[in-house]
């Protein structure tokens, strides 16, 4: 992205609020260190495309690799920021991409800025006296390995007046507590995400036939969202013909679509980090045949149950016993599951065919963070809050149950934003009803 699309997708004022954010929940006498994502090789000299750390895209906007964030927090209370990045290098800049450099780094992302040449010093200042250090120990061996040199300096020589922190913090579970409620300006990036992932999705069913390439419902999906704006996918996309739509995540994307089957398709665009996550399941050929029909209202139905209980208030206890009841219901009712329903629902029989959780908080990664239960138990829905709701069957060849039901599988997800009176769905203008399926598909 550019420089001028980093600055514009968020104001750097909402960066700086952030910090100070994380900053007031750091007890004083703390010093904060973190560090870009490292560049990663796809083979010998070539890499894949880079994607900035999570936590450091959240709190300062910075895109590029090789940076590092101090944070301090004196025993007075005052604080310190810092970014340190690779400085400009015209050589290097003609062969790999221009830099911000410092100068303009400080500039334009709102916070003092060195050249990380000077990064251990800079690390040696920031560590000595304080009472804790906070960083995220283990999630890149570069921040390990200064962290524990400059550790060590500090240890060893305490007649320069050098001393260690004595305690050590996990950053991730403070910045995953701010990174689960949105602002606005995420909010409306989610938004965006959403509806470029199901203009893609759309595109995806117009263009499904028989004998198409699993790959190339793949590609059309990229292209799609490319075209308008969102350059990467949040995740490896999952294009499932027939039987292949039971692998949860396949993302072989090989095999060619057959006349008569369903595809699975589960996609979604990244828009300046933020990430969409859709999956929609329709027929190769366009019309639902009976028994596929079926099987699909099972699934919608219960996640439109799902949905309605994702309202404050409400946890994720309430949507899986919504969308429990509602699929055990409908594979009573074909029987594909047997016995009493009471029965069924309270042994959670239908766990046989849904194999998987309801959904995941979504953000800047698409399985976002944020605890899930406090106190052992399950966390109440508030605004801000962005979540899937995704509820699935899955029935692969060998199942305990009539044949004519095997190498069937069916998803169907959105994205929902927990507001005051309830939830507003991002993704819901992709169709999934079976007649809105069948109709775009027939107009193709």
């Amino acid at each position: 992205m550019t420089p001028e699309q980093v600055i514009a997708a968020i104001p750097v004022a909402v960066y700086a609020k952030r910090r100070a954010a994380l900053l007031a929940t750091l007890t004083p006498g703390s010093v904060l260190v973190h560090c870009a994502a490292p560049e990663v090789i796809r083979s010998r000299d070539t890499d894949y495309p880079y994607r900035q750390d999570s936590d450091l895209l959240y709190l300062t906007g910075f895109p590029e690799p090789e940076a590092w964030l101090i944070l301090s927090k004196d025993s007075d209370g005052s604080c310190r920021e810092m970014l340190l990045c690779r400085p400009k290098d015209e050589l290097a800049e003609v062969w790999q991409g221009r830099r911000f450099g410092p100068a303009a780094a400080a500039l334009q992302f709102g916070l003092p800025a060195l050249c990380h040449d000077v990064l251990e010093q800079e690390l040696l200042l920031a560590l000595n006296g304080k009472q804790t250090l906070v960083f995220a120990q283990g999630a890149y061996p570069q921040l390990d390995e200064k962290l524990f040199q400059t550790l060590s300096t500090l240890r060893t020589y305490p007649k320069r007046g050098y001393s260690a922190p004595v305690h050590i913090q996990d950053l991730r579970p403070l910045t995953a507590e701010l990174r689960l409620f949105k602002d606005e300006h995420e909010i409306t990036l989610m938004h965006q995400a959403g509806r470029i992932s199901a203009g893609a999705h759309k595109r995806a069913m117009q263009i499904a036939a028989p004998g198409v390439f699993e790959y190339q419902l793949e590609a059309e999906i990229r292209h799609y969202c490319a075209m308008h704006g969102a350059r990467q996918q949040a995740y490896n996309t999952i294009v499932g013909g027939g039987e292949n739509g039971c692998i949860l995540h396949y993302t072989d994307n090989n095999d060619a679509l057959k006349d008569g089957d369903l595809v699975l398709i589960d996609a979604g665009g990244e828009l300046f980090g933020y990430a969409a996550d859709i999956t929609r399941t329709f027929p190769v050929n366009g019309k639902f045949s009976p028994d596929q029909a079926a099987l699909y209202q099972v699934v919608l139905d219960a996640q439109y149950a799902a949905c309605a209980a994702v309202k404050p208030g409400n946890s994720s206890r309430d949507t899986l016993a919504a969308a429990i009841a509602e699929l055990t219901r409908g594979l009573r009712d074909l029987g594909i599951l047997r016995g009493e329903l009471p029965t069924l629902i309270a042994e959670q029989a239908c766990k046989k065919y849904f194999i998987h959780g309801l959904g995941h908080w979504l953000g800047l990664d698409v399985h976002d963070v944020g605890a899930y239960k406090v106190a052992d138990v399950e966390r109440p829905f508030e605004p801000g809050m962005v979540l899937t709701i995704e509820p699935g069957l899955y029935i692969p060849s060998g199942s305990d149950c009539d044949p004519s039901w095997w190498g069937m599988a069916v998803r169907i997800e959105d994205d929902l934003l927990v507001i005051k009176d309830g939830h507003l769905n991002l993704t819901d203008t992709v169709p999934k009803t079976i007649a809105e399926i069948e109709a775009l598909m027939a107009s193709r």
